[in-house]
């Protein structure tokens, strides 16, 4: 009798034991626009890309949080880090000054450089000539902060800017259909989308002074989170999983160095 007693106590524990080790663990949850492949995009209606693998490949080495995953537009993002409705934002962001006053950034997670895009045939060839010419942007990224500043310096003949809210994928299939003139985005993005759409587009690269980096942002108050979520990522790079991420979701090994990780 003692043994079937115990035998069902061994029993219960191992039934019981996973469900009191979630319950530790807090539900984070990670807001993401996924509409911007290969970073964050829907597949068979599930979010997948090279931001969310990576966060899921982390949750693995962390305690104490469970990521859940939250398809938002992209101008409710920071509205609801800001509000506490999310905890986390992953949706190929690039490092700004301003966001870095409000919100915490992870260690980067990709090297990403901007780049300019032009239809074949353009005179375009760099940012000098974009003076009196248009091009498309969402409000608040960096890229159309990037495109203020330069009219800024250049009030006498500036850019002509139309914020769409179009996701990446359309302004491109606008911008070979000479609907404007240019776009500047992330190199993998746009490789990406010419590539499987085969546009008639050409990427020029710039040369900028600003960050290149990818990564992961976490509101205000996650202190913690994002120290154990780094911790995790370091663990990724010297794994080499995070290696073959980028390779499976980029095409190809972008990753940050071991300097910016903390590594060396």
């Amino acid at each position: 009798m003692k043994k079937v007693m115990v035998l069902g106590l061994t029993t219960l524990s191992l039934v019981v034991f996973p469900h009191v080790v979630a319950a530790q663990e807090k539900e984070t949850v990670v807001a993401t626009a996924g509409d911007i492949k290969p970073f964050s995009y829907e597949n068979g209606g599930k979010l997948t890309g090279y931001d969310i693998e990576v966060l899921k490949a982390a949750d693995k080495y962390m305690t104490n949080y469970r990521f859940s995953f939250k398809k938002t537009a992209w101008e409710s993002i920071f509205v609801g880090l800001d509000s506490g409705h999310y905890q986390v934002a992953a949706n190929n962001l690039s490092y700004t000054e301003a966001r870095a006053t409000k919100y915490r950034y992870s260690l980067p997670i990709a090297a990403n450089p901007l780049v300019l895009v032009v239809p074949e045939g353009s005179d375009i060839k760099s940012l000098d000539n974009i003076g009196g010419r248009t091009t498309q942007d969402d409000t608040g990224t960096s890229t159309a902060k990037l495109v203020e500043d330069w009219n800024k310096e250049h009030s006498s003949k500036p850019s002509k800017i139309t914020y769409s809210g179009e996701d990446v994928s359309k302004r491109l299939l606008d911008l070979e259909n000479g609907e404007f003139d240019y776009l500047i985005f992330d190199k993998i993005s746009v490789e990406t989308i010419i590539k499987q759409k085969n546009l008639d587009l050409k990427v020029l690269k710039l040369d900028l002074s600003a960050n290149p980096n990818n990564y992961i942002i976490f509101s205000s108050d996650s202190g913690k989170l994002q120290k154990e979520f780094d911790k995790a990522l370091k663990k990724l790079y010297q794994t080499g999983r995070l290696k073959k991420l980028s390779q499976k979701y980029l095409g190809g090994s972008y990753l940050p160095s071991k300097k910016e990780l903390g590594l060396n």
